[in-house]
């Protein structure tokens, strides 16, 4: 049953936002074989916890380069975000959440998140050192919501 709430998750995304696809649907890496200790979220980062408007989000990042580059492929970061109700601490996996990463060359990435995990994620391209503007739109319980911060790569 989750796996099928996941399915239809991932379905309506593609049909609500059509001009912002997943661009990584079709690469063959397993996300389910990157479980550790709690899933992907233990393996990335935490680079970003706000609330807004009574959804806690929190944002996790993955190094994925070296293993991406080995499949002749550029993406650099998986960037991962979760929410719960920041009343009672409920997960909220349902919904649709779009990020915008804008590097520091003024370079723009737009994608769709992909459910996975109670999560939403995808992979980004940002091979440059430097601080990259992560904004984040996300529509949950049927109202929509947004924020952003910095993410700085070493």
């Amino acid at each position: 049953m989750k796996k099928l709430a996941v399915i239809l998750a991932a379905g309506s995304l593609a049909l609500a936002v059509p001009a912002f696809a997943h661009e990584g649907m079709d690469m063959p890496m397993d996300h389910g074989s990157m479980k550790h200790d709690g899933g992907m979220m233990a393996m990335g980062k935490m680079i970003h916890q706000g609330t807004v408007d009574g959804v806690k989000a929190s944002f996790h990042a993955i190094d994925i380069k070296e293993k991406m580059a080995k499949m002749g492929m550029k993406e650099t970061h998986h960037l991962m975000v979760m929410f719960t109700d920041a009343k009672t601490g409920k997960m909220l996996s349902n919904g649709e959440v779009m990020i915008k990463v804008m590097g520091p060359d003024k370079s723009e990435q737009v994608k769709t998140l992909m459910g996975m995990e109670g999560g939403f994620g995808a992979d980004f391209t940002m091979p440059r050192k430097g601080k990259y503007g992560i904004m984040c739109k996300f529509k949950l319980d049927g109202k929509v919501r947004s924020t952003k911060f910095w993410y700085t790569v070493k």
